[in-house]
């Protein structure tokens, strides 16, 4: 495995982001990160986004929420978006991304986050159950919410 460093999401680095690809069956699954950039304007509060740099190349992006206000449990600290590029899965990218949210959490004093996915055999789900999420509940639109206690 390479070397895997985090990076604030910058005008630098939002391009390859943007350009990250995806494994076939899974566009289904994953907006793209232009999305999730513009969601840090409306909350820059609460916002956390960040690439992942695999030997000094984005390989990979998470976005997440840490607003303990928040009336929905499941979004006070959560991952709200995770890509890691086609050629970089496997490679321990998506568990360095999803490791550095959980101690931002931890450094933040939550005591969990959250994650929403949509079901699906080309899905995260498996993904995120190896990473020690367990499923908690379902949203209204049928999506699996879990949960990883810290």
């Amino acid at each position: 495995m390479g070397e895997l460093r985090l990076e604030e999401l910058s005008a630098r680095n939002i391009v390859a982001a943007n350009n990250l690809s995806l494994k076939p069956g899974q566009e289904q699954f994953i907006a793209p990160v232009s999305y999730s950039a513009g969601a840090s304007v409306i909350n820059p509060a609460t916002s956390w986004q960040r690439v992942v740099l695999l030997d000094g190349q984005v390989a990979g992006f998470i976005h997440g929420n840490f607003d303990p206000e928040s009336d929905h449990e499941e979004f006070r600290a959560c991952i709200w978006r995770i890509n890691v590029d086609a050629t970089a899965q496997g490679q321990g990218v998506g568990k360095f991304a999803a490791d550095a949210l959980a101690e931002e959490a931890r450094a933040r004093g939550f005591e969990q986050i959250t994650v929403i996915w949509e079901p699906g055999e080309e899905g995260p789900e498996a993904f995120f159950h190896r990473l020690g999420f367990s499923d908690i509940g379902q949203t209204q639109y049928g999506e699996v919410i879990g949960a990883l206690k810290l």
